[in-house]
């Protein structure tokens, strides 16, 4: 590398055949970070998927946290990664209705995968991220400060992730940082996948682009928390970046 030449950054995205996931994962490899993006979905090509050769797509399913995390930190040691720079915890998923209709297996299947997988990915990318004080960007949801209604079991797991973001910040203090970001209404394809209709209520959801570029600049920000809002806030700030930073 020649000098003042700028490193390029080992990042993980989960969460990145679509919406926020996939538009950071482009991003960030776009200024030449190598990428491992994940998600739960197969793709037969990276290249032609993504349209970059410097990410790497594997499929790791958070609904079984125990497996996706050992997929991950596999394939970090496949690729030869001596330390992770940044890892941005993406991945989740919802339900929406009623909450004294919603069944015990979608109670589950949220918790597996919007806290379970969290924590145990955060304990298996802790040693790649010790190695140079890298970044830990757990996503959240604006949907803990006031409630959403219909997503009262998506909120209750978002508001865990907070207080797990809140003491692993402590534990791992001196190491490496961690830092929780919450975006607000954002028209993604969770909406339509989990049966939502957002009908007029739509215009005032966030683009995933506006979304994704509030993130990168409150990861580069960092300092614990984060809200990511529509309007006035960070959802107004659109990020800039030269090639080579975080």
């Amino acid at each position: 590398m020649a000098k003042n030449e700028p490193r390029q950054h080992t990042i993980l995205i989960t969460g990145a055949t679509d919406g926020i996931g996939l538009l950071l994962a482009r991003a960030y490899a776009e200024r030449g970070h190598r990428i491992l993006a994940t998600g739960r979905r197969m793709i037969a090509d990276d290249m032609a998927y993504f349209g970059l050769p410097n990410i790497t797509y594997i499929r790791a399913d958070q609904s079984d946290p125990k497996q996706a995390a050992q997929r991950i930190a596999t394939a970090m040691y496949n690729l030869g990664w001596k330390q992770l720079d940044l890892a941005v915890l993406n991945g989740a998923t919802g339900w929406t209705g009623d909450p004294a209709a919603e069944t015990p297996d979608e109670i589950r299947k949220q918790i597996d995968i919007n806290l379970t997988a969290p924590i145990l990915l955060s304990q298996a990318l802790g040693p790649w991220l010790f190695v140079n004080g890298g970044k830990l960007a757990l996503i959240g949801s604006t949907a803990i400060v006031k409630g959403q209604g219909a997503f009262a079991t998506y909120a209750a797991t978002k508001a865990g992730l907070d207080g797990f973001a809140r003491s692993l910040r402590s534990e791992w203090q001196d190491r490496a940082e961690v830092m929780i970001i919450h975006p607000g209404p954002t028209r993604t394809g969770m909406h339509k996948k989990v049966g939502l209709n957002l009908g007029a209520a739509k215009a005032f959801f966030m683009s995933p682009k506006r979304a994704a570029k509030a993130i990168q600049r409150a990861i580069r920000k960092g300092d614990g928390k984060r809200f990511v809002t529509r309007g006035y806030g960070w959802g107004s700030i659109f990020a800039s970046a030269k090639e080579g930073q975080l």
